[in-house]
């Protein structure tokens, strides 16, 4: 055995940093891509926000000023000796149109796709993300003469924003804005217990009350039940209070139960709903029945065994329902009124909506500020200054025109999956979820020739605003089950038959799985009986014995 030197020649995948940050960057949710926005705004001088710009063009020719249009010309150009195509890939097809190639100078945020009664994708048509992901740096999905108008070494003494122009991230989302809502979007939410904290402070009470009452409101969960009993705050409290008597923390517990929201402090639900009706008009009808049924028979009323109910309070059919649905209209968990996080608000990502009988898909021009680079700071770099300033200058220009390309890359890649989703699902655009049709990531990954683990990232938190209401891009994607004539029908179809099956059932008979499993049959829709249990769980539906009123 020797050392020895040896040359081989083989390929593998690196991933360079530019293409790990266009990854993170497309599976960012539109809250995440904001502050990662903000945070390259603040750590890179190099990036700014266009404060005011015109509205971009949603015609195929460029609009712009006469010098805005040689810089267009050169850009195309430039484009065109590397032999790269400035056309839209889209072009080939009259009716799957885009605006993604519209304007070099401001390439459009609110990208556009639009789909016609009878349009499919052709065979020519090109969704190629080798320029995406492929051993290319570019990060131009579509537009060519984007990554190639950005040249890879600096040039010397130009004007740089003839050179670099502004990023299609979006329309101007000014953060500071004083018109916004600034105390909703970031004021802290009080839990249950400062709210009952709150009323304790402004209720007279004696400070033996008050230490009783504070150990009460310790023991009290985030539903407003206590998570001990009464006996056992009694014997925790023994110790620290003299001659304390078991009626002393009942009488303080009462207190504590009439405070917002009422029947807070109570040690089961019979006891939570009887003080709420305790704060009923004594006129009310069936008030004493429902007492009645809250303070006795709960359970019955919970296994919805409605003869026996009333067989032991005495009542009519007509009785007991009014008395039951008195109870209904009580909080089991009255500590859920009060919010004990911070609301989250679904910002969807594309519009989608219809247009003289052709559907258009729209990116949400409002989700991202538009950025660019500042021309004044990229005018310091010059090419043969290797000094600190001048290489931190350079280091910053490189590092925000990559993140440029990496925005423009996701909302292209965004634009063309949103389009093919549409497209397979017009049927659910147009008649709901009962017209969903099955749908797989592999499909869609073959469509736009793309590998189903970015098709994955491209819809995961990325929401979707259509006339049937906003829903994630996962939503759209379901397994399919075989029918009797030889088709396939979408597992969320299913659900949607399902849930309209319940809601239109009798509701002293309600249907069983096995009943609904029947009903399927007899459309042509063969599904075991399990199945249809675990879809009626995941709609929140319970069990036909369940379902069962008066």
């Amino acid at each position: 055995m020797k050392q020895s030197l040896q040359l081989k020649l083989g390929q593998q995948l690196t991933m360079t940093p530019q293409l790990q940050q266009a990854i993170r960057l497309l599976q960012l949710s539109t809250l995440d891509l904001q502050q990662e926005i903000q945070e390259a705004l603040d750590s890179n001088p190099m990036l700014e926000m266009e404060e005011s710009f015109d509205s971009p063009s949603q015609s195929s020719d460029y609009e712009g000023s006469a010098d805005d249009q040689i810089d267009y010309n050169r850009q195309q150009e430039i484009a065109a000796e590397s032999g790269t195509d400035t056309s839209n890939d889209y072009s080939s097809s009259d009716s799957f149109t885009s605006s993604t190639s519209d304007s070099f100078s401001e390439p459009s945020y609110s990208d556009t796709e639009s789909f016609g009664e009878s349009d499919n994708f052709s065979d020519g048509e090109s969704f190629s993300d080798s320029d995406v992901y492929g051993e290319s740096e570019s990060f131009s999905a579509d537009s060519g003469d984007w990554s190639d108008s950005i040249p890879s070494d600096l040039p010397v003494d130009t004007s740089w924003d003839d050179v670099y122009q502004t990023s299609a991230a979006g329309s101007s989302n000014n953060f500071d804005n004083e018109d916004s809502d600034f105390e909703s979007r970031r004021a802290a939410t009080d839990s249950l217990y400062d709210h009952l904290m709150w009323q304790l402070n402004l209720t007279p009470m004696s400070d033996r009350d008050r230490v009783l009452a504070m150990a009460i409101i310790d023991a009290v969960e985030p539903s407003g039940m206590l998570s001990i009993s009464i006996e056992e705050i009694f014997e925790g409290m023994r110790n620290d209070l003299e001659d304390l008597e078991l009626d002393e923390v009942v009488a303080v517990q009462h207190r504590l139960q009439q405070f917002d929201p009422c029947g807070v402090c109570s040690q089961n639900l019979s006891e939570c709903l009887l003080v709420q009706l305790q704060q009923f008009d004594t006129k009310t009808p069936y008030l004493d029945s429902a007492k009645l049924i809250a303070k006795l028979y709960l359970p019955i009323l919970g296994s919805r065994d409605y003869r026996q109910l009333m067989r032991r309070t005495k009542l009519k059919e007509a009785e007991l329902s009014q008395a039951i649905a008195l109870i209904q209209s009580l909080n089991p968990r009255p500590g859920d009124i009060i919010a004990s996080g911070d609301t989250e608000y679904v910002v969807p990502d594309v519009f989608v909506e219809k247009r003289d009988g052709r559907w258009i898909v729209e990116l949400n021009p409002e989700i991202a500020p538009r950025l660019r680079i500042n021309a004044n700071y990229a005018s310091m770099v010059k090419r043969a200054d290797s000094s600190s300033d001048n290489t931190f200058l350079k280091d910053n220009l490189q590092e925000a025109r990559w993140f440029l390309k990496s925005l423009q890359s996701r909302n292209e890649t965004l634009l063309k999956v949103a389009s093919c989703i549409v497209e397979k699902q017009r049927g659910f655009l147009d008649y709901g979820p009962e017209a969903m049709k099955p749908l797989v990531l592999h499909d869609i990954a073959e469509i736009v020739e793309m590998h189903e683990s970015t098709i994955s990232r491209v819809t995961t938190q990325k929401y979707m605003h259509t006339p049937q209401g906003i829903f994630e891009l996962k939503y759209f994607f379901s397994s399919h089950v075989s029918t009797d004539s030889g088709g396939e029908c979408s597992s969320t179809a299913i659900r949607a038959i399902i849930k309209k099956l319940v809601s239109a059932e009798n509701p002293k008979k309600p249907l069983s799985d096995s009943k609904i499993t029947d009903l399927l049959a007899e459309q042509g829709i063969q599904v075991a009986r399990r199945t249809i249990a675990k879809y009626r769980e995941s709609l929140n539906i319970p069990p036909s014995n369940e379902r069962k009123t008066i």
